[in-house]
């Protein structure tokens, strides 16, 4: 009788916690689904500004060409440089974006990684709860030597598989953080890029 209403209970407070569990985790991947989105889309509408201004730029130059007079010519520099000033700006709007981004995706792996650190860890608790009450059930019937070196093994064997469980989720950890440093250098690298890119424009203007 005991052992059944034990049963039932753990089956219950299993069901109820991997509940929780899953609608927390929906949820939080709904939110960032939605924010994660809306960035992409902000991040196509400065594509296609910046488009914009690049074709503003080549049109300016190609009026610079045209120009004799000195004073229209300046003016048109000027113009440009404003456009050029309105790329960078952009440009780190957009690495910006991309930084935040970045960000979500870390945070949404970390909440991930705690539910299921939560959940291996109510699960365990319950196992433990469970051989234990098995085991004091047993002692009573059988003899105190053998139940002694089975609760052991059994004891064992949980803290073998708790361990396991923590280094899969290290390795997983650095998975990400790896991947996360590899996209931050990339982006380094694009705004080196822009900045060579700009600089050279500001020298082609300066000529």
């Amino acid at each position: 009788m005991v052992m059944k209403t034990m049963m039932m209970m753990k089956k219950n407070i299993m069901m109820i916690s991997k509940m929780i569990v899953m609608m927390m985790i929906i949820m939080m991947k709904s939110m960032m689904m939605m924010l994660l989105m809306m960035m992409t889309i902000m991040m196509m509408v400065m594509m296609a500004l910046m488009l914009m201004i690049i074709m503003m730029m080549l049109l300016l130059l190609l009026m610079m060409m045209m120009m004799r007079r000195r004073k229209m010519r300046k003016m048109v520099r000027m113009l440009l440089l404003l456009l050029l000033l309105m790329m960078m700006m952009m440009m780190m709007m957009m690495l910006m974006m991309m930084m935040t981004t970045m960000m979500m995706m870390m945070i949404m792996m970390m909440m991930m990684m705690m539910m299921m650190m939560m959940m291996m860890m109510m699960m365990m608790m319950m196992m433990m709860m469970m051989m234990m009450m098995m085991m004091m059930m047993m002692m009573m019937m059988m003899m105190m030597m053998m139940m002694m070196m089975m609760t052991m093994m059994m004891t064992m064997m949980m803290m073998m598989l708790m361990m396991m469980m923590m280094l899969m989720m290290m390795m997983l950890m650095m998975m990400m953080m790896m991947m996360m440093m590899m996209m931050m250098m990339m982006m380094m690298m694009m705004m080196m890029m822009m900045m060579m890119m700009m600089m050279m424009m500001m020298m082609m203007m300066m000529m």
